[in-house]
């Protein structure tokens, strides 16, 4: 495109009427290249996945609400049915994480078209990101944006043609705690640095202070840098953990970006409590869903602190307490995702499912009942069950299911509650609701230790220590609602640290009660619990277990 000074220097000599026409033709084709477009304009509608009114939209035009999970590709390359499983729990988004190779072994582009065919194989948006940058200004070992900028630019040809399934998150928690202030330029120069080499795809930027913006440079800069994307295709990403441990620091981020009109995803997540705090992850779930902003939750599995793993050892039927929160709980995966149209779902599909029977109750304790209702019916099929809690004319939704039947868990004792339940199919179409079912729970706890049993296992082992995980599950008919596991040590081995559970220890016997989010077992249900231990020669595993003084079985 020619600068104005050159334009002008091409019109002397020339007649008002040609001179009158170079301007006339030079003004349509710095029109026809946009050089004259607002700086937010969003970009092209028909390429694919684009930004508009601070919205994520498909190349359709289709709102597109992610609800995804994030997966460690980078560090177990040969996990690759974990997409496939993903999948399988309703998620319609994968974050997967890659190396340029500044810190770990680099993702080549063979890997990454892989990665793509594979996520588009099973239907669900891939946002890449590069991790190596974690950190960076605090972590010595992190690599910078324009690095991981250039790594994208190499990865152009894989890339192209894939905007309607792709996103381009340029690098993982891209600055520390140290002067997150720096932030700011190095993102809007790799944004620029991205578009100037062609690549079209919606990029997504996460926050400093290790991607929790808990300083705020990232919402105060938000548009500064938006505006560094002259196609206007950018979304910006927050991580919730710890500082995220109120409800009113979650709505008041959250609200932040949308009153701006600003597009945000919280692009990681996590719920379990660890020494760090106690997010608050219902709020954060239920005010992306209120509106209408997406959210992927870290992680699948693979951790080197299990306690965010979703699922247990890449074992899709073996999920977490997290997991089940995520997957399954009110405002979680299986409630509200909704797979993208690029695919070819059934966006035509405007009928409800049929109403559900009326629900009855069973296995009712101090803390929860067990609800089975007759199934819904579907010109499609039913995609699962919302179940709330009715109170006057307001609900609440308590908890969600892919069958006719679930367990409602944290209820108060001595307490009478309404219950109904929703239909739905992957359309997105709600039935009417059920009839209702009243239930009052008992007044006591109940007896935990006949039908329990233990799993133990060592997950890994170094000169002088090791980890292990312990799953307690509950086999009976009833939850378990606060218990202390107690079990013995051979070897002289010592509990240092631990996560799910709070640990005593007297020479080799160990008792552990539950931390918060793991103290209610539901019937059928399990939790886990994760510690590493100092040990010195023999690492015999425990053989004998009880539960609240009880004996369970070895599993």
């Amino acid at each position: 495109m020619r600068t104005a000074r050159s334009t002008a220097r091409s019109t002397a000599g020339k007649s008002p009427v040609a001179i009158l026409l170079t301007v006339l033709t030079t003004l349509l084709g710095l029109l026809a290249l946009g050089g004259l477009a607002p700086a937010q304009a969003a970009s092209p509608a028909a390429t694919g996945l684009h930004i508009s009114n601070g919205r994520l939209l498909e190349g359709n035009g289709n709102d597109f609400v992610m609800r995804g999970v994030n997966h460690a590709h980078a560090w177990y390359p040969g996990e690759t049915q974990s997409l496939a499983d993903i999948k399988a729990t309703g998620a319609n988004t994968v974050r997967v994480v890659l190396s340029d190779g500044y810190r770990w072994s680099r993702n080549s582009p063979e890997d990454v078209a892989a990665v793509i065919a594979q996520c588009k194989a099973n239907r669900l948006i891939c946002v890449l990101e590069v991790h190596d940058t974690t950190g960076y200004g605090e972590d010595s070992a992190a690599g910078t944006l324009d690095h991981a900028a250039d790594y994208w630019i190499s990865l152009k040809d894989v890339l192209a043609g894939q905007e309607g399934y792709v996103v381009i998150n340029i690098g993982n928690e891209p600055w520390g705690n140290t002067d997150p202030a720096g932030w700011t330029a190095p993102t809007a120069s790799a944004i620029k640095k991205l578009r100037a080499a062609g690549l079209a795809h919606t990029i997504m930027v996460d926050a400093p202070n290790w991607g929790q913006d808990w300083q705020g440079v990232m919402r105060d800069n938000a548009q500064a840098v938006y505006d560094a994307d002259t196609t206007g295709n950018l979304i910006f990403s927050i991580h919730m953990y710890s500082v995220y441990n109120t409800a009113a620091k979650v709505t008041d981020y959250l609200h932040a970006f949308v009153d701006a009109g600003l597009p945000l995803v919280i692009g990681e997540f996590g719920g379990p409590a660890d020494q760090y705090g106690d997010p608050d992850e219902d709020t954060m779930m239920a005010t992306a869903e209120q509106l209408k902003l997406g959210y992927i939750a870290w992680s699948w599995s693979g951790n080197t602190d299990p306690i965010l793993d979703l699922t247990i050892d890449f074992d899709p039927t073996r999920l977490s307490s997290w997991g089940e929160r995520i997957f399954h709980g009110a405002n979680g995966i299986a409630q509200t995702s909704r797979e993208a149209t690029v695919f070819g779902g059934a966006v035509e599909d405007t009928e409800a499912p049929t109403a559900p029977g009326a629900p009855t109750a069973s296995a009712v304790t101090d803390t929860s009942a067990t609800l089975s209702w007759s199934a819904a019916t579907d010109n499609v099929a039913v995609a699962g069950y919302d179940v709330v809690r009715v109170s006057g004319q307001s609900e609440t939704p308590v908890a969600a299911s892919a069958t006719n039947s679930v367990a409602v868990t944290g209820l108060s004792a001595d307490t009478a509650y309404t219950f109904a339940v929703y239909a739905r199919d992957a359309a997105g179409n709600r039935s009417a609701r059920s009839a209702t079912v009243a239930v009052t729970t008992d007044e006591g706890g109940t007896t935990p230790g006949v039908g329990c049993s233990v799993g133990y296992r060592v997950v890994g082992e170094w000169p002088g220590g090791f980890q292990g995980e312990i799953t307690i599950r509950n086999t009976g008919t009833t939850a378990i609602d606060g218990w202390t596991l107690g079990f013995g040590f051979a070897n002289g081995q010592t509990v240092t640290n631990m996560w799910g559970g709070i640990p005593a220890q007297t020479g080799g016997t160990v008792s552990v009660t539950p931390a918060s989010y793991t103290s209610t077992i539901a019937a059928k249900g399990s939790v886990t619990v994760g510690f590493t231990a100092a040990r010195s020669g023999t690492n015999a595993v425990p053989t004998a277990f009880t539960l609240s003084g009880a004996g369970c079985a070895a599993a």
